[in-house]
């Protein structure tokens, strides 16, 4: 009898397996290409303030602001149209999910933006600026890797749906979460072991380094943070429930994060730390609403209604005349 509960045991253990090794192949297809081309675009930016920075703080400080103005907030734009028509047609359901989609991830990305612009009213703004873009753009390296997973997630769980399986949408969600995160431990183990030598790679001003150094473990808990929201958002997506993931973004992010962040930088005097802890705050709250939602999320009703913007997509326009 032990014998057999063991063989089942065993069996089921090797099955799961199995099941895991699958859907991960199905994900790192989608998901290794998206990680690519995100990674690479952004890294411009990272190798370009790596030299920059050491020229001095000052220079530094000055890209930090033309790389927010000039390119992060065009950056969020483009990474949003992209997102947004990969499922742009003409019906109008579908033009409003992929714009929620591009205001999703704008509102993402530009949140991270504001905050470095308000690290320019503390008492030493060039070292403040400078020190809080290395660590953004480290962060925002870091999270191109998620939007990656974002995009696997988004397609494999509408797959799923489509094809009416519910069980396999959610088991796909399980598979890229998991996979985010292991990532996510390993750079932030790394940050947290070499957050002091990271700011040696974009300036050699040792008052920019104490700074980047007093930042590495809100930046490497920022790394943790950001290898499972993005996947959760990509959850949304895949269901269609973009709209929402934009709402919660705006209270999580720019009623509290930012508000947050500005009180403790200013008002308790914490500086740069201060603005960076609001900034986590509002991750962190985005991460919990999220994950709560996706948590009670009926997968069975989620296909039904796949079903039924499967039925509106494919309907012809002859269809709804009277």
């Amino acid at each position: 009898m032990d014998e057999r509960l063991l063989e089942s045991e065993a069996s089921d253990v090797g099955g799961l397996l199995w099941r895991v090794s699958e859907e991960s192949k199905k994900l790192w297809r989608i998901t290794f290409p998206a990680i690519l081309s995100r990674v690479t675009a952004f890294g411009i930016f990272v190798v370009t303030q790596a030299f920059v920075g050491h020229f001095g703080s000052t220079e530094l400080a000055a890209y930090a602001i033309m790389q927010i103005l000039g390119v992060q907030f065009v950056f969020g734009i483009l990474i949003g149209m992209s997102s947004a028509t990969e499922t742009l047609c003409g019906q109008a359901y579908v033009v409003k999910l992929s714009v929620s989609s591009g205001v999703m991830l704008c509102l993402e990305l530009w949140y991270n933006a504001i905050l470095v612009l308000l690290a320019g009213y503390m008492k030493n703004a060039s070292v403040a600026i400078s020190a809080f873009s290395i660590c953004l753009n480290i962060s925002t390296w870091e999270f191109m890797i998620c939007l990656g997973f974002l995009v696997g997630v988004s397609v494999r769980v509408s797959n799923e749906l489509g094809r009416g399986n519910a069980k396999a949408a959610h088991f796909a969600v399980k598979v890229v979460l998991g996979s985010s995160i292991v990532i996510g431990v390993i750079l932030w183990i790394l940050c947290l072991l070499f957050g002091r030598e990271l700011a040696y790679i974009f300036t050699s001003d040792e008052d920019v380094v104490e700074t980047v150094s007093s930042l590495s473990v809100l930046l490497a808990f920022t790394i943790l943070l950001n290898s499972v929201q993005p996947v959760f958002s990509g959850v949304a997506v895949g269901c269609g429930r973009q709209g929402m993931v934009a709402w919660v973004n705006i209270g999580s992010y720019y009623v509290i994060g930012i508000p947050l962040g500005v009180v403790l930088g200013y008002v308790a005097n914490l500086d740069v730390q201060g603005i960076w802890i609001g900034m986590i705050i509002g991750v962190a709250i985005q991460t919990l609403v999220l994950g709560t939602i996706i948590w009670r999320t009926n997968w069975d009703a989620q296909v039904e209604k796949a079903a039924e913007r499967l039925s509106k997509f494919l309907q012809k326009p002859e269809d709804d005349e009277p």
